[in-house]
């Protein structure tokens, strides 16, 4: 049965893995035994990560990326190919955050957000998703959304959850697009994981507020998402595609 979490022969490709979830993943499918690419626009901390995975037997390639050129990311997967192999898995997780009222929003926020939140998703999928057409891959495309993004609002985080919201139907239209090719698409979308990036937030008084209203009766962890990452990422999920899969200790379905 372990052999359905086994990705000893895959080659990953990580969006935003200089922090973070993207770190995180980076580590979780190397331990798993697949050979990942992280990519950011912070190649000073992609380096020190891929020197982590290294030290722990795994395999690591920095990639210097910026999800919203499509230049970048056609190099990118060039460079990943050429060093690792082709890709068969592809985290589609950089993304940026917004804050503040709808009606004050800035149109460069907007326009950020979207960019490297939505944009940048579809042009690191329909470039790996070309590769793997190519290379007759197998493949699996996962789509980090957010549970702000799936029925769940929130006040002041308009680009965001708009962005998020956008990922489930890329999700969705990438699984019918692609599942002829046997390349399965879907998506993750945490609730409050707490991160290097959050966690002064979510130890606040405001954040104590949200952690009340969680059934579980605590704030996520990284590694809560990693059972649902090796699924997605290997053999395990070979028939699921088109999936959103939510990890938010059951935060979307309190009324509290």
């Amino acid at each position: 049965m372990n052999d359905l979490f086994d990705l000893t022969g895959q080659v990953a490709i990580v969006t935003g893995a200089s922090s973070g979830l993207g770190a995180h993943f980076a580590e979780t499918l190397a331990q798993a035994g697949a050979k990942v690419a992280i990519g950011a626009r912070r190649v000073d901390r992609l380096a020190a990560l891929a020197e982590k995975i290294v030290g722990s037997g795994g395999t690591a390639l920095p990639v210097e990326l910026d999800v919203t050129d499509a230049a970048s990311v056609a190099d990118a997967i060039q460079t990943a190919h050429g060093a690792l192999g082709p890709i068969s898995i592809l985290v589609n997780n950089a993304g940026i955050p917004s804050a503040g009222r709808a009606i004050e929003m800035e149109e460069s926020e907007w326009d950020a957000v979207l960019d490297t939140n939505l944009k940048g998703a579809w042009l690191m999928a329909r470039e790996v998703g070309s590769h793997m057409v190519a290379h007759e891959t197998a493949g699996r495309i996962i789509n980090i959304a957010s549970i702000i993004g799936v029925g769940t609002a929130a006040k002041r985080v308009l680009a965001y959850s708009v962005s998020k919201a956008g990922m489930v139907s890329l999700t969705e239209s990438l699984a019918l697009e692609l599942a002829g090719n046997g390349i399965c698409v879907n998506a993750i979308a945490p609730g409050y994981i707490e991160t290097e990036l959050n966690s002064g937030f979510l130890q606040s008084s405001a954040g104590q507020r949200i952690a009340t209203r969680v059934p579980i009766g605590r704030f996520g962890e990284t590694r809560d998402l990693d059972g649902v990452l090796l699924m997605l990422a290997g053999p395990a999920a070979r028939y699921v595609t088109g999936s959103v899969v939510t990890v938010d200790g059951g935060l979307s379905l309190s009324t509290l």
